[in-house]
């Protein structure tokens, strides 16, 4: 599976703590086409990276993915 073009949900729901970045924050290497800046480039995070879209995941819509992801952030919080 693809990246849906204009979407960037991994790049707002999560968090990214290498680049200090909260959930639901617009990742600042997310341009205006809600794409990654550094897609392919050795400083893009491992955790972007190893984060492969997938049908459950990305779902049939950008809000599906940005809920998915929202929810996934929430189960996976410390305390």
């Amino acid at each position: 599976m693809d990246c849906r073009p204009g979407c960037g949900a991994c790049c707002i729901a999560p968090s990214i703590s290498s680049l200090a970045k909260p959930a639901g924050v617009p990742c600042p290497h997310l341009d205006a086409a809600l794409a990654c800046t550094l897609f392919g480039r050795p400083e893009r995070p491992t955790c972007c990276s190893g984060l492969q879209p997938a049908a459950d995941m990305c779902g049939d819509s950008r809000g599906h993915a940005l809920a998915w992801l929202a929810k996934l952030e929430a189960d996976t919080q410390p305390g």
